[in-house]
């Protein structure tokens, strides 16, 4: 398993993690299984999608603020981030991708994402790397 520390600036980000969860592939010498992408953190996400437009983040960081407003005057949470859970929980803590010929097998737009919902903070994203026979 590998650690990547990912560093956030804003309450809500994307951060395309693709190319590093690429080297941990490359590095783990794996040329055909899979690859789990994790968070193990409860106010971000991971997920799969558009890279090539920084537009379609931008998008659906908006949709996502106006379905889950923050501070919604009937959250009991005491921190006040109870709409980062929901957010967090909509998109996932993992993602599993195909790896054949060494290479993560994603479509051609589509890109691997650290979603932040709370931040700025640094957060932990692991990799695990698994052989197919």
């Amino acid at each position: 398993m590998h650690t990547l520390t990912v560093q956030t600036h804003r309450r809500n980000e994307w951060i395309d993690i693709t190319p590093r969860v690429a080297e941990v592939v490359r590095r783990a010498g794996l040329k055909r299984g899979l690859c789990l992408v994790y968070c193990p953190h409860t106010t971000a996400a991971v997920t799969i999608n558009e890279h090539a437009d920084p537009d379609v983040a931008h998008d659906v960081l908006t949709c996502l603020a106006r379905l889950v407003p923050h501070r919604h005057p009937d959250e009991r949470h005491a921190e006040g981030n109870s709409d980062a859970h929901v957010k967090a929980s909509l998109l996932g803590a993992s993602v599993l991708v195909i790896v054949e010929g060494a290479e993560l097998v994603l479509g051609q737009w589509q890109g691997i994402f650290f979603c932040e919902f709370d931040g700025p903070r640094s957060r932990q994203v692991l990799v695990q790397t698994l052989a197919s026979a």
